[in-house]
């Protein structure tokens, strides 16, 4: 699962739209600041991950998705 903040509030705006808790995504998921997010895709990628799905469930935030192809996305490789 995919949450990610410019911020703290931001992300805790966005776990509370898609009803989870903050701890619980950074736990089992991809969530955080954009640098947390690009710091756990890199941990896959070492692991040997070549390939990640991301599962987004608010769609209509789309700002949420021009972050993560602006911030994340590029320092990915």
């Amino acid at each position: 699962m995919l949450c990610v903040g410019k911020d703290e509030a931001e992300l805790a705006r966005r776990a509370a739209a898609i009803g989870r808790e903050v701890g619980e995504l950074r736990a089992h998921g991809v969530a955080g600041t954009p640098a947390e997010a690009v710091d756990v895709l890199g941990r896959y990628a070492e692991a040997g991950a070549q390939r990640v799905y991301l599962q987004v469930l608010d769609l209509a935030d789309l700002d949420h998705l021009d972050l993560v192809a602006s911030e994340v996305a590029p320092q990915l490789g």
